[in-house]
């Protein structure tokens, strides 16, 4: 597929619509259409896009999103920056950054808005300090963040509600 629109792409000024179409499951199919879309529009090839997945039409849409956020060509909703965990994590991070996640997808977001969920206390605050709003995770603990500026420290049970209140404050 992508040496097809590559060798296509050189001899045609036509705009083209890229997707990989056997793709499959959500899980896999996620994965080779990030590869193979991405890879092109990297490129500058490609005008419009289709992700299919075995699934849930809904969850195709999702995907295309943040294919295109990931390469800067789409801004709007929530861009989430959560390290993965290490030795250095002292805090249950996975939960926490899924649970923050489906609660601030409900939230009426209206403009681009970067989240931090760090989970260590060696490259969590400054991670934290440069999104919107950013937690950096301690043993227990983690510190909040809001455009760069220390919120306040909390126990690790009250971190999602704490970030939560501060995120419909703020929008």
């Amino acid at each position: 597929m992508l040496a097809a629109y590559r060798e296509l792409a050189q001899k045609v000024d036509y705009p083209f619509h890229i997707g990989v179409t056997e793709a499959g499951t959500p899980r896999r199919g996620s994965i080779k259409s990030a590869v193979g879309i991405g890879a092109l529009l990297a490129e500058g090839i490609g005008d419009t896009l289709r992700v299919s997945l075995a699934g849930d039409p809904l969850e195709e849409v999702f995907v295309a999103k943040e294919i295109l956020r990931s390469l800067g060509l789409y801004n709007e909703g929530v861009n989430y920056i959560v390290c993965p965990t290490c030795g250095r994590t002292k805090i249950d991070l996975p939960r926490i950054a899924a649970e923050l996640e489906a609660r601030v997808e409900a939230l009426p977001i209206a403009k681009p808005l970067t989240l931090a969920v760090m989970g260590c206390v060696v490259n969590g605050p400054g991670e934290a300090r440069e999104a919107d709003f950013g937690l950096a995770g301690g043993a227990g603990e983690g510190v909040l963040f809001a455009r760069g500026q220390v919120i306040g420290k909390y126990p690790e049970a009250q971190l999602v509600d704490k970030l939560v209140e501060l995120i419909e404050q703020k929008i």
